[in-house]
């Protein structure tokens, strides 16, 4: 075996009631790179990621790293070896200072076997000071950003001894300035040999700081490609396994009546907006974090109260001062967050879809439950849903699933108006084509849609018009053909002013 393969997997099968979750796959990573798994939500990426880091199990296979034969039984026989995770909902406790928790059950003792404070603050500083990060050690997990967060993951792994940290979509929730810090730390991190294994759906980032990529679909070994040898359009195929040449579809909106009118709405965040949106249309919402998108949509849906402003869809003024009150006015919502606003994760498919429209197949008290079946059926054939049955829980499907289930449960109440928050966020790229197929077919059969969006060529791909917001105000209004990202980011930025 070549003595620069850190971590070496051949022949890996998991297997769990019913399903083959990986089927034979390989992976050789060096030491040093940065290696980064490419597979639409589904295809095994996750499970492998486990199974390397001791925290499950695998049916057959050989692991070796190093050159020696290992098998884990948990993540700290893991951590012995000089393997790491960092998860995408982070592991710490947010009441203990960051020292503590990157020393968490391997606290530094006295002679006597008291915890040795003087120690445990001044080693986690030394690795803070290490990688560049100027918070103290003593500060509470509570209290520290997003990124902060991120970073003391990265430090506690350092703590171990890691040779090997994988990365489970480590830019999810950080700005663009966080992003090259943390680009900057896996760049040193490399120049020590220590190995990163990223998985993230966003591929410009893949494209950016990875040397080789692997690919896997549907369980399945796909290829390994050095980074400079392959493209965007090659990895999607070999993801997908078909061109996806065409990520959005090919749009010809004609203006028809007003579906949805907002006439000065204000609330939370949000100052004295009005727009309409009109049949069939799909009105693009752009703005920085802070800008008031997701609170005008929440203000909307009654999830947010509005403190003044009226709604009017179709014409005729509506109460939407509830969600219940506004989904019953013909308006649907999905949530930027699916885990907290969108599902019942220790919930089944069938309860989590039927949510929205229990009183659509109820009989008084009883649920018409062959109904209910036929419904979530249909639905689930609809949005091309992955499940092994209904009474799947919703928890356990991959991201790209549960999204499709938030949007199979707003569905089912069939309103006339969508208001869509991120509807892709943490979602391969094929189950975006997907979606974004089914949000043209929906303004086909006359819905019309609200897009917020922070990611800006989705944004420009799928709407018939853009209006941009920045700190809570309305600033500019675009036809499709005049919006760009530069434009976009001046006005939502205040780089302009809203006259220029």
């Amino acid at each position: 075996m070549n003595d620069n393969i850190v971590l070496h997997l051949e022949s890996i099968v998991k297997t769990f009631p019913g399903v083959k979750a990986l089927d034979g796959v390989q992976l050789d990573v060096y030491r040093g790179e940065v290696h980064a798994l490419c597979g639409e939500n589904g295809a095994g990426k996750s499970t492998l990621m486990k199974i390397i880091a001791g925290a499950q199990g695998y049916t057959s296979g050989h692991m070796y790293v190093n050159g020696q034969e290992v098998v884990f039984h948990s993540t700290k026989e893991a951590e012995r070896q000089g393997i790491a995770m960092i998860y995408q909902e982070f592991n710490m406790v947010p009441d203990m200072s960051v020292a503590e928790n990157m020393y968490l059950g391997r606290l530094p003792k006295t002679s006597y076997g008291a915890v040795d404070w003087k120690k445990l603050y001044q080693d986690a500083q030394e690795v803070l000071n290490r990688l560049g990060l100027k918070f103290d050690c003593k500060t509470k997990v509570r209290n520290l950003s997003v990124a902060e967060s991120q970073m003391t993951e990265i430090a506690k792994c350092l703590t171990i001894g890691a040779k090997v940290i994988i990365m489970d979509e480590p830019t999810a929730a950080l700005t663009d300035e966080e992003i090259n810090i943390l680009f900057g730390i896996i760049d040193d991190l490399k120049k020590k040999d220590i190995s990163i294994l990223y998985i993230s759906h966003r591929m410009d980032e893949i494209f950016r700081i990875s040397d080789r990529l692997t690919v896997f679909r549907d369980g399945k070994y796909i290829a390994t490609k050095n980074i400079e040898d392959t493209d965007y359009d090659d990895v999607v195929s070999m993801m997908v396994g078909r061109s996806v040449t065409n990520l959005y579809p090919e749009r010809h909106y004609e203006k028809k009546e007003v579906a949805l009118e907002l006439k000065n709405i204000s609330g939370k965040g949000v100052h004295d907006i009005s727009l309409k949106l009109h049949q069939g249309e799909i009105l693009g919402i752009a703005g920085l974090m802070g800008s008031g998108t997701i609170e005008l949509s929440k203000i909307v849906y009654g999830a947010i109260p509005m403190t003044s402003g009226e709604v009017y869809v179709n014409g005729e003024k509506k109460d939407c001062r509830t969600p219940k009150k506004a989904l019953k006015s013909g308006i649907g919502f999905v949530s930027d967050d699916r885990k907290q606003e969108g599902l019942v994760l220790i919930r089944n498919i069938r309860e989590n879809v039927s949510l929205s429209s229990l009183d659509k197949i109820s009989k008084g008290i009883h649920i018409d439950k062959k109904k209910e079946t036929e419904n979530i059926n249909a639905q689930v054939s609809r949005m091309n849903i992955k499940i092994s049955g209904l009474q799947q829980l919703v928890g356990k499907l991959s991201g790209g699933n549960q999204q499709k289930v938030v949007f199979a449960k707003v569905l089912e109440a069939d309103p006339s108006i969508l208001i869509l928050d991120e509807p892709t966020r943490g979602v391969d790229v094929g189950a975006k084509a997907e979606i974004y197929q089914i949000m043209d077919e929906l303004t086909k059969m006359g819905k019309s849609i609200i897009l917020i969006s922070t990611d800006l060529p989705e944004l420009i791909g799928m709407s018939d018009r853009v209006i941009i917001m920045r700190e809570g105000h309305q600033v500019l209004e675009l036809p499709k053909e005049k919006v760009n990202q530069e434009i976009i980011l001046a006005h939502a930025s205040g780089g302009v002013s809203e006259n220029e």
